[in-house]
């Protein structure tokens, strides 16, 4: 088999079929875009998962006069309530489960609730009297939220036992809702890739095939036939998985690695190098799916 040979008529059929070899490229680079965009949303949950989760805090909020708790009666935490519940909270109970507790007054909800939403308009609507006092309760395990909540949900002075990672949490749902968005469309795209790919090599085929024919009655074997249109479609391919992993590339160094992290230094993004791994992911994704659509075209257009 003459290696020479099969690339040169490989070469031949791309440059016979340049408009529906450049489809190919745009549909499977779109379509391997959307696959790397659904896998870097996947990582970016799981890293964020992995930096909060450990981060998040139980709070224990306290009653003022607008709660409307049982436990508050109406009436704003006392003095008394308040050692108590710290008392509760530093007690040898509570310890193997406790790291870190830390109060926070109105004064300081307010200054933190100015801090972290200082530009939206929601700072003219809110006023210190408003945020309630709370414990912030750091657990040893994030995931034992529920011994604090049992411990402190009917506690006198508690308004409420809000475990953070809930909030978090849909945050995430709506990172995973984009995901699966993704994902979905990059199938619609893979198929049409398939097709697109399928359609490709069936016109090459049918452009060459009085040289194919020549070729079948002088004895060339099989795969000497079939390779070049093979190789067309695993070109094509590789092209736009080349152009999605530099796609992916650009927008994590430019849009997340040099803005939103810039902008937002407490969130744990992924970075380029996690292009990198799956980069390698989607030229195999690509080579197999052109390796398929060939084979399976060839088989029932080209008789050999």
């Amino acid at each position: 088999m003459r290696l020479g040979f099969i690339l040169r008529e490989a070469v031949k059929g791309l440059r016979q079929n340049v408009v529906m070899v450049v489809s190919v490229v745009l549909v499977t680079f779109v379509s391997l875009t959307f696959v790397g965009a659904s896998a870097l949303l996947q990582l970016q949950i799981n890293q964020m998962k992995g930096y909060w989760y450990d981060r998040m805090e139980v709070a224990v909020y306290l009653c003022d006069d607008a709660s409307a708790s049982s436990n508050c009666a109406g009436k704003p935490v006392t003095d008394d309530q308040r050692n108590s519940i710290k008392a509760m909270l530093e007690s040898e109970q509570l310890a193997p489960y406790v790291k870190e507790i830390a109060y926070e007054s109105k004064e300081d909800a307010y200054k933190n609730f100015l801090d972290q939403y200082k530009n939206s308009s929601l700072v003219d609507q809110v006023k210190a009297d408003q945020l309630p006092e709370s414990f912030r309760v750091a657990l040893v395990d994030p995931e034992k939220y529920q011994v604090i909540n049992e411990a402190f949900s009917t506690v006198a002075g508690v308004d409420s036992v809000v475990d953070q990672r809930e909030l978090l949490e849909k945050v995430f749902q709506l990172v995973r809702v984009a995901s699966a968005a993704a994902a979905i469309v990059a199938i619609v795209m893979i198929a049409c890739a398939v097709l697109l790919t399928g359609t490709t090599i069936q016109l090459s085929a049918m452009h060459r095939r009085l040289e194919t024919t020549i070729m079948r009655l002088v004895g060339a074997s099989k795969a000497t036939i079939q390779l070049p249109f093979i190789i067309e479609g695993v070109i094509a391919s590789v092209i736009g998985g080349v152009l999605a992993s530099g796609t992916l590339w650009l927008l994590m160094k430019f849009l997340v690695e040099d803005k939103l992290a810039s902008e937002n230094v407490g969130v744990a993004f992924i970075s380029t190098a996690e292009v990198w791994l799956i980069a390698p992911v989607l030229l195999i994704i690509g080579i197999v799916l052109a390796t398929i659509s060939s084979v399976v075209t060839l088989k029932r257009y080209l008789k050999v």
